[in-house]
């Protein structure tokens, strides 16, 4: 395998928070990882774990786990689980978990604070009224007829508010900032919106729910995080975020640092857009190997070391940029290279019946389990007269060049012999069906004392000694590289993302592949035994990924 360099990574993070520590800003360093409990995790998400987490570790600090459960409507238990696991699975364990629920008194008391400075009201102005008072990028906004409302009456509506004396959407309470603002974040956001939905943790205590912009930053502040880091969309949010923090008696002052979000080809990133795919069941779920989930990237195989190399060598950026997919593969093959266990299973077979070899004999031959495993002692395969080769290793007219099985030419059989193609035995529609050899005894291993090169190496499987298994070969789950660019991402879904060899010949002993193991077939791909639908006997093996390194030539053209 060709061995690719790590880039050199941006550290503009890490200089900012060597200065803080330097000028004694700060002593100890606080990070979070604040997710909505609406969906899984995916990779963008495992780039911010692997950031937050790791600066926590690199600095002695401590990283807090915060659910921002503020919207009831789309949250569930199920996701507050599934994060759990998916970052102790990246090898991650956090400080101290909280939600945001857990300062809902707080925050209300916050809300409370901004009334009484005359720095927020209570807004009856409708959806469609609040969009035109707004304005536009390039016209400012006009101030609510409500806004000059007084603190009094401010606050008797934001208990009515709360008591669900108001319908939702009748009323929300909104930040005094500055209408004319060329920030629309900056344009009186609201603060606090009605929900009579229950909650997962606070069940029916509360009606009304802070609104991100402004629980995210009074959190942080609460929890005493230094550093609040978060992707390059809430760039233009960051003054919102100060204003909060400045015009309440928050109990610190954290610092937002913007960096670039994780955008990978052939796939999309965004939970609403996942879970479409999943309720509309195009995929089986948010584990299905093809999703960019976390959870779906453990079940195709995927290990965290891989998740966290591809983290670290596409580094930390200021601007967005995409990053191709094959980059993603390339660490995980650089991984389950170490680890993964060499077996041979041929997927579309080809009989090939060895013609001087004696009928009814067997012998065990040695095989490797990892080259890479210097104390690897190897495995015993069994080896016949009739085996299976790839139907792709032999061709009855080849070109030039072609150095697989074909009539007259000599090829290797892995860990065998050498054998030679005499004869080809074809159906009566011209179908190939199987091919007649014979071998040298006398290269028993696969090797010769007497100098013959052979160039070709075949894979097999004894006939005699086998098993079929259900076996998954995934492929992108969209044609285009960006599949929002195609029009509806849901049109540009690859039909042959998910197929299935369903002749598949495995050796003997995979039939005892316990879930959750790691293969490497050989010189056809990475193989995972499936975790869920595995059965003791009936394993069912998921393609991690082809031998192919596609990043290897994606590398050489960027070079040329």
């Amino acid at each position: 395998m060709e061995n690719h360099e790590k880039e050199t990574n941006s550290n503009f993070i890490r200089d900012i928070i060597d200065d803080d520590l330097r000028t004694g800003k700060h002593k100890e360093i606080a990070t979070r990882f604040p997710p909505e409990p609406n969906g899984y995790l995916h990779i963008g998400h495992a780039k911010s774990i692997c950031l937050n987490f790791g600066i926590a570790i690199d600095y002695k600090g401590t990283c807090n786990l915060r659910f921002d459960d503020t919207n009831p409507a789309l949250e569930d238990v199920e996701y507050v689980d599934a994060i759990q696991n998916d970052i102790k699975w990246l090898g991650f364990q956090w400080d101290n978990m909280h939600y945001a629920s857990d300062y809902f008194q707080q925050l209300y008391q916050y809300a409370i604070e901004l009334i009484k400075s005359n720095k927020a009201f209570v807004c009856q102005l409708t959806p469609d009224e609040n969009k035109e008072y707004r304005g536009t990028i390039k016209s400012p906004g006009k101030n609510s007829p409500y806004r000059d409302r007084s603190i009094e009456e401010n606050l008797e509506l934001f208990e009515k508010m709360k008591n669900g004396e108001f319908e939702e959407g009748a009323a929300v309470l909104r930040a005094k900032i500055d209408m004319a603002s060329p920030n629309l974040n900056m344009r009186d956001p609201v603060i606090y919106r009605i929900k009579k939905v229950h909650h997962h943790r606070t069940g029916d205590d509360w009606c009304i729910y802070p609104m991100y912009d402004f629980t995210h930053c009074l959190s942080d502040a609460i929890e005493h995080i230094t550093h609040s880091l978060c992707s390059l969309e809430f760039e233009d949010h960051r003054p919102l975020y100060d204003w909060f923090v400045d015009n309440v008696s928050s109990v610190s002052k954290p610092r937002q640092i913007e960096f670039a979000r994780l955008n990978l080809t052939h796939t999309v990133m965004s939970k609403r857009k996942l879970l479409r795919l999943v309720e509309e069941n195009k995929v089986i779920g948010w584990d299905d190997p093809r999703l960019p989930t976390v959870s779906g990237m453990r079940r195709r195989g995927y290990t965290p070391e891989a998740i966290k190399d591809f983290c670290e060598r596409i580094g930390l950026a200021k601007a967005n940029s995409m990053v191709d997919f094959s980059l993603l593969q390339f660490c995980v093959r650089e991984e389950l290279n170490k680890k993964a266990m060499r077996v041979m299973a041929v997927l579309d077979p080809l009989k090939v019946v060895i013609t001087n070899y004696p009928e009814g004999q067997i012998e065990e031959l040695q095989a490797e389990n990892n080259p890479e495993d210097p104390e690897d002692k190897g495995r015993k395969i069994i080896f016949s007269r009739e085996l299976y080769i790839e139907r792709e290793d032999f061709m009855e007219n080849p070109p030039k060049k072609y150095f697989r099985m074909s009539p007259g030419k000599e090829v290797r059989l892995k860990h065998a012999y050498y054998v030679t193609c005499n004869d080809v035995i074809k159906d009566d529609d011209g179908n190939i069906v199987e091919v007649h050899c014979t071998y040298d005894p006398t290269t028993k291993g696969g090797w010769s004392d007497d100098g013959r090169k052979v160039k070709g190496t075949s894979h097999w499987v004894s006939a005699s000694h086998n098993f079929k298994a259900e076996v998954r070969l995934y492929d992108h789950l969209f044609n285009s590289e960006v599949p929002e660019e195609a029009g509806d991402f849901m049109e540009d879904i690859n039909p042959d993302s998910l197929t299935y060899a369903e002749n598949c010949i495995l050796e003997a002993g995979l039939k005892d592949a316990e879930p959750g193991t790691h293969f490497q077939f050989l010189r056809t791909g990475y193989f995972y035994t499936d975790p869920i639908d595995s059965k003791p006997g009936a394993p069912v093996f998921n393609r991690t990924c082809t031998m192919r390194d596609t990043w290897a030539r994606i590398k050489r053209n960027m070079k040329k």
